[in-house]
């Protein structure tokens, strides 16, 4: 069993060199601001340190590890051309509030990010400063808000979201201050039309739609959709978490859609597992760029200026400009491809996601027996027949040496299993993981028990949830030694 770092610690030992403490004398630094107990770390040395952690970095699964096929989150490969850039002295030092004259790189690199974005998305204005796919929702809801606070049309309080969508549409929409109202899917999947046009009315303020929906199929009626709502005075938002299905093969904004946001960390090549870091830039119609956070960047006379002076702004939602080593990253990946490369991408990612689908069919439930985009859907029930469930499923791939899919989202499917292998991964990695899908399928008829005990192979087996859920204790108490 792998120790804790405070379980090797003991008395004397040290695995740092630090310059004498002189902050609080130099900056006369005031009492409260003052630690009042030295930290209590633990004591070992150096090189205990680098192997501790080098052992954590083995046991850890990471997508240069092996395949990583979540749906709807993307992990694809992250270049090291990428790293490259964004450790270049001149981004990864930048001091934020360097004067506009010294920073015309980094200013160049996010204004020609932001004209590539535009035009991936079809829609004519931007905003760099959204963290995360989920802010970047939230920005574009206020938006929203505003645009119809400057009409007057106070009785828009309700926003339309699909039964199958993200958790985070709908959360962003309530922290707006707006009701939610369900729309439900149909049987394939796709937005039910009947039910949207009962329930879309002079108090729809927008629909919030994936496309390719969160079932990885492309919504053929968008254009009727996205009619139903302007006819109804309403605005159109897309997540762009499936952007990866769709790069310079359809825009966003020739579908209709005011307002989307998209994921740098996931269709531009940042990887965000861990939770960061992240970057959600959103692009708009021309109805909505006045109100786009501040500030902006624009080039005057050959040069790029910081421009604040935007009145109708909803104001900041992020410090500064955004997460600006994500940006750089993103920026590198689109010109090292290009809008030729941005399509193959794309071609390439729907072909592996519907050749994984084709190789499953036949073992698993398939609950859309139809072309995907670039992630399919499959279930486990047929499995749970046999006492195994879709939880047990991805334990066991552990076993095989892979991560496993997105699992029980989206919750429209029972036992959901939604696997997106990404452009990234060659056709050996496709059929290794294919190979072990089938096996675990037969597992279950043949022996059902190994996979209900899976993993097998792992530093650590199953823990039991329910119990770790309920005693949750994520505080170490660490004594120290005398």
């Amino acid at each position: 069993m792998e120790k804790l770092i405070f379980d090797k610690s003991e008395d004397g030992r040290t695995g740092y060199s630090l310059p004498k403490l002189d902050v609080e004398k130099k900056y006369n630094v005031s009492e409260k601001f003052k630690r009042k107990n030295a930290a209590r770390l633990p004591e070992v040395s150096e090189i205990e340190v680098a192997r501790h952690f080098q052992r954590l970095s083995h046991l850890n699964f990471n997508i240069e590890k092996g395949m990583y096929p979540l749906g709807s989150c993307t992990m694809k490969y992250n270049p090291k051309i990428n790293e490259a850039t964004a450790s270049l002295p001149g981004f990864s030092g930048l001091h934020p509030l360097m004067n506009e004259d010294y920073s015309q790189g980094a200013l160049q690199v996010m204004y020609e990010l932001g004209e590539c974005l535009k035009e991936i998305s079809g829609l004519p204005g931007v905003s760099l400063q959204p963290a995360a796919g989920s802010q970047g929702e939230l920005t574009a809801i206020y938006l929203f808000k505003k645009y119809f606070e400057d009409r007057n049309d106070s009785k828009r309080d309700t926003i339309l979201i699909p039964d199958a969508a993200h958790g985070t549409n709908p959360a962003s929409a309530a922290i707006a201050g707006f009701k939610v109202e369900t729309i439900k899917s149909r049987p394939d999947g796709r937005t039910d039309l009947d039910d949207l046009r009962a329930k879309v009315g002079e108090n729809t303020a927008a629909f919030m739609l994936t496309n390719p929906n969160t079932v990885g199929l492309f919504e053929k009626n968008i254009v009727e959709v996205s009619r139903i709502v302007r006819q109804a005075g309403g605005l159109m938002y897309m997540d762009g978490a499936n952007l990866n299905a769709l790069m310079s093969i359809v825009r966003p904004g020739d579908m209709g859609f005011d307002c989307m946001h998209i994921n740098l960390h996931k269709t531009f090549s940042t990887p965000h597992g861990g939770g960061g870091p992240g970057a959600g830039p959103i692009c708009v119609g021309n109805d909505l760029i006045k109100y786009l956070p501040k500030p902006e960047i624009t080039m005057v006379n050959d040069k790029y200026r910081i421009n604040n002076e935007l009145p109708d702004s909803i104001g900041k939602v992020h410090s500064f400009f955004g997460n600006f080593g994500v940006l750089v990253r993103a920026y590198t990946y689109i010109r090292m491809n290009g809008a030729n490369g941005l399509k193959k991408i794309s071609e390439a990612a729907v072909i592996n996601a519907n050749y994984i689908f084709s190789q499953l069919k036949e073992n698993y439930m398939i609950p859309y027996d139809e072309h995907c985009m670039h992630e399919c859907i499959i279930s486990g029930n047929k499995q749970k027949e046999n006492g195994v469930t879709t939880r047990d499923i991805a334990k066991r791939l552990v076993d095989y040496g892979f991560h496993a899919p997105t699992v029980y989202f989206p919750l429209v499917v029972p036992e959901a299993m939604l696997i997106e292998p990404t452009e990234t991964e060659n056709l050996g990695n496709l059929n290794g993981f294919i190979d072990a899908m089938n096996s675990i399928a037969q597992e279950a008829i043949d022996n059902p028990e190994i996979v209900r005990q899976a993993p097998h192979t792992a530093p650590l087996k199953r823990l039991d949830e329910a119990l770790a859920a309920r005693n949750l204790n994520v505080s170490y108490q660490f004594e120290g030694k005398n």
